[in-house]
């Protein structure tokens, strides 16, 4: 037994036959999903640098904008993820008819729901822009109107590769969504380098690239999906009708996580208008800042999908015993991972940010919200997302969508004005306010894992 596995198995046992993910199998689905999470990380990097010199007015518009297009992204995600749910425990019951139905269901929900989002965006987004934030600067604002027009555009291609993503995810299989990754990010960045430095086009020129790299990867991935020799693939008469009984499971899961995302994402937007008030130098502070913290976060979020698949499948084959075993295995997992790859993060913050094009103030901020971030993402994060991931594929979605909305819609958004607002914290503020609400419901999913009472929740 290697050092490492020394370390994450519980001292709790199973039998060898209840080991369904042997350390192979799990570091073949870990190593795809960390690189796929790190390409688009660095892509996100590179899409801040890149942006940072079309000035300061266009980071920050992106920024306030990128808050709003995030929400109709976690309903996507959420979608996705409830139907992953409910495709990975058909997987560990061995119903391969129900989970091609489940796959199928995934798309035709994805599709409706986003088309109406586009619409509902490129119709009323201008004039949600000026109600949400009516005291941004001119050029802030001409920025944010042009990249949430470009980029609501792109909210069905974004549906359906999730979809199609979250697919093959509950196969196991990584490498493939990692490889459809790796090319449209490539599609990405060159087109962001194309839209900033050659053609000048400012919000334009990273947004149109955004929309592009979506529709590319959502057309590999529904051509992928269609192959009938996955384990679970989708079937067109499927897709074109809704089954009720099964559209319902996956809602079941879906809806509760898309609240609780969605909420999350609207209080990040009230933040995002306390922030718009702090001036230009703490907005890029913050846009450039998150981009570190997603960098910084990839582990929690790959680990958070490994969660879905192995837990799921646990849970659908009927072994708690199993399920309870990997929760705590995959929870040290991720602390280990989580704490090196921050440490690594930390180290590069200081050496990337003479990169950018922004004043002094802005880097100075940029490295206090980072250091406190990862502290907290590494010690933290493990126990309040990946572990609530597996409570959730376990069939644990009230609690889950509870603990989120009480910690982060009511806890976070309340301290973030305490600190940021009326102690003059700014910026910094706004980060102590978001670790605060990760060790509240850090507290609380460990006492729901612990209690036992996500247990008997099986969702098929």
């Amino acid at each position: 037994m290697n050092i490492v596995q020394k370390i994450i198995e519980p001292s709790q046992t199973i039998r060898e036959e209840q080991r369904i993910f042997t350390g192979e199998m799990l570091k073949a689905m870990i190593i795809p999903l960390v690189t796929e999470q790190l390409l688009q990380m660095v892509v996100g990097l590179a899409d801040t640098l890149m942006v940072s010199y079309a000035g300061e007015a266009v980071v920050a518009g992106v920024g306030l904008d990128t808050m709003i297009y995030t929400i109709f992204i976690f309903l996507f995600t959420a979608i996705s993820t409830g139907g992953a749910v409910v495709v990975s425990q058909y997987l560990g019951s061995k119903d391969r008819e129900n989970g091609n139905l489940a796959a199928s269901q995934i798309y035709h929900l994805a599709g409706v729901i986003s088309i109406v989002c586009m619409v509902l965006m490129l119709i009323f987004g201008s004039s949600l822009l000026q109600v949400m934030y009516p005291s941004t600067e001119a050029a802030t604002m001409d920025a944010c109107k042009t990249y949430l027009w470009i980029v609501a555009i792109s909210f069905p291609a974004n549906a359906l590769y999730n979809a199609g993503a979250a697919i093959y995810r509950t196969m196991g299989k990584t490498a493939v969504t990692m490889r459809v990754s790796l090319i449209t990010n490539l599609i990405n960045v060159a087109g962001n380098a194309i839209g900033i430095f050659v053609l000048h086009a400012g919000a334009a020129g990273v947004a149109w690239p955004t929309t592009i790299s979506w529709y590319v990867a959502a057309v590999i991935m529904t051509v992928l999906c269609f192959k009938t020799d996955n384990e679970v693939y989708i079937r067109r008469k499927y897709i074109l009708l809704l089954d009720k009984g099964m559209a319902k499971r996956i809602l079941g899961v879906a809806i509760p996580n898309s609240i609780e995302n969605t909420l999350f994402q609207a209080a990040k937007v009230v933040l995002g208008i306390l922030i718009a008030t702090f001036g230009t130098s703490q907005i890029a502070a913050n846009t450039t800042g998150q981009t570190f913290w997603n960098l910084a976060a990839c582990m929690g979020i790959a680990m958070s999908t490994v969660y879905i698949t192995v837990i799921g499948r646990c849970i659908g084959s009927g072994d708690e015993e199993a399920a309870q075993w990997y929760m705590r295995m995959l929870t040290r997992l991720s602390i280990l991972l989580a704490s090196g790859w921050n440490i690594l993060v930390m180290v590069l913050t200081p050496l990337l940010l003479p990169l950018y094009d922004l004043g002094s103030e802005t880097k100075r901020l940029i490295l206090i919200i980072v250091a406190i971030h990862n502290l907290f993402s590494a010690t933290v994060q493990p126990f309040a997302f990946p572990l609530s991931s597996g409570l959730r594929s376990a069939g644990d979605i009230s609690f889950t969508m509870w603990s989120s909305i009480f910690c982060t819609v009511f806890f976070r958004t309340l301290m973030s004005f305490i600190l940021a607002k009326w102690m003059g914290l700014g910026v910094i503020g706004i980060t102590v306010a978001m670790v605060m609400d990760w060790c509240l419901k850090a507290i609380l999913d460990v006492w729901r894992f612990r209690s036992g009472k996500w247990r008997n929740k099986k969702i098929i």
